[in-house]
């Protein structure tokens, strides 16, 4: 597929409603979990196909130690069972795989597993796939200031580029889109810095229903729009596929 310059070169997603959509089955909520895992492996694969560069994907956050233990407990094994074979996976495709968030927090093996497969993919030259995992916006700012401090940067150095290189996504271009799954209208502290003038995509889909079709919806939502970062400009309004929102 031709690549088409009007799609954005950073896509961030973040995966909600795998809970609610296991629930609503009668499942447990960590078979939902699981949809949700094999469902983002579709979703990276067809990003790829369409050209986008960088995907970032919300896996956890910091705020979702409060969840009842068995289900964390379930998403860390479950991560830990299969980051090792999606690493492979994208190594195949010539895709680079990297961990957003603070590892101190995690078990050893996951952060072990976690190592070994940003090592497997650290030369791959395809898209970036980054998973935010035990991941918080604010924790990000917070950890580049205290960086920041323990080098002795000047305050009278410091401007907005500079500060960049101290985020976990340092020599990553800003996010263009973000798509949020299941129905909430947040940002849930997800890319605070890099999604100051992104784009929002908001549907009450469900992660592991949410398809290439959904996908396509989404990304035609954004090459209808005009993005003026704070300037002046004719306003482009989307003809067709609006934004979707509500509960589910």
């Amino acid at each position: 597929m031709e690549n088409d310059i009007r799609l954005p070169k950073h896509v961030a997603l973040i995966m909600d409603g795998n809970g609610r959509w296991a629930e609503q089955r009668g499942l447990p909520r960590l078979e939902g979990h699981r949809l949700g895992v094999e469902n983002a492996r579709s979703v990276i694969k067809y990003l790829d196909h369409r050209h986008i560069e960088y995907a970032t994907l919300y896996a956890f956050s910091t705020e979702n130690w409060s969840r009842p233990e068995d289900e964390v407990n379930g998403l860390l094994s479950l991560l830990e069972e299969i980051i090792e074979e999606e690493a492979r996976d994208l190594h195949e495709n010539g895709n680079r795989l990297l961990h957003l968030g603070n590892m101190k927090a995690l078990p050893p093996k996951l952060q072990q597993a976690i190592e070994r497969a940003v090592k497997l993919t650290e030369n791959d030259t395809g898209m970036t796939v980054s998973f935010a995992f035990n991941y918080g916006g604010r924790l990000e700012i917070l950890d580049a200031v205290r960086r920041l401090m323990a080098e002795g940067v000047s305050p009278k150095s410091l401007n907005e580029e500079l500060f960049e290189n101290y985020l976990y996504t340092a020599g990553f271009p800003d996010v263009d889109l973000v798509i949020r799954t299941g129905g909430e209208i947040r940002t849930s502290n997800f890319l605070l810095w890099q999604a100051a003038y992104s784009e929002y995509y908001f549907t009450p889909v469900l992660w592991p229903d949410f398809g290439e079709k959904e996908l396509d919806e989404a990304l035609l939502s954004y090459k209808q729009r005009q993005r003026r970062f704070g300037g002046l400009g004719a306003r482009n309004l989307p003809s067709a596929s609006p934004l979707s929102t509500g509960e589910t």
